[in-house]
């Protein structure tokens, strides 16, 4: 290999290196830097609190798992071999229970009926429906258009969903989510 050219593939594996050293340092320092930052543009210690913030409910563990064990007790009431899931508002898996004897289909369909009702804030029982008017909904990544999931709202606005599968028929499936949604009232 000729000098210059070793000369210059050195120069740029150094650059390289040290591009990627002060990347490493400024992404260690972000979350400091950008908290200091909130909180100049708020002028709180609390942080900020103006228009380009938010602030969301999301379901505690604990509250998931009430929800859930609700809707597999209300199955197993009726002899139904049920999964259930509760997934946050952006439709993130809390908690899944498959329940005794549950098919193996269950578990995943139970997540994907509860994803579809918090990104849409209805049963899939009523989605079911919106098929005939747009039947590509159902190439949606993730959803699955049958009854036996319901969202949970607050003030009107989801948070959560929880999906149960298993049951010969969505609709008692569906009747199951809604136990669980009831349980978070109690």
């Amino acid at each position: 290999m000729k000098t210059r050219t070793r000369v210059l593939t050195g120069t740029a594996l150094a650059v390289a290196l040290g591009a990627g050293t002060f990347g490493a340092v400024s992404a260690s320092a972000s979350p400091a830097g950008a908290a200091a930052q909130a909180v100049a543009v708020s002028g709180k210690k609390d942080g900020p609190s103006d228009k380009n913030f938010t602030t969301t409910t999301h379901l505690t563990v604990d509250a998931a798992t009430r929800a859930a064990q609700a809707a597999l007790q209300a199955a197993a009431a009726e002899n139904q071999k049920v999964s259930v899931a509760v997934v946050d508002r952006n439709g993130n898996t809390i908690v899944t229970l498959r329940g005794d004897g549950a098919g193996p289909q269950s578990y995943e369909s139970a997540e994907r009926k509860a994803f579809t009702a918090v990104s849409w804030n209805a049963p899939t029982s009523v989605l079911v429906g919106r098929l005939a008017q747009a039947p590509n909904l159902k190439d949606i990544p993730g959803t699955l258009f049958l009854g036996g999931g319901t969202p949970v709202q607050v003030n009107g606005a989801p948070v959560a969903g929880i999906g149960v599968a298993g049951a010969p028929s969505g609709d008692l499936d569906e009747k199951f989510a809604k136990a669980g949604v009831d349980a978070l009232g109690k």
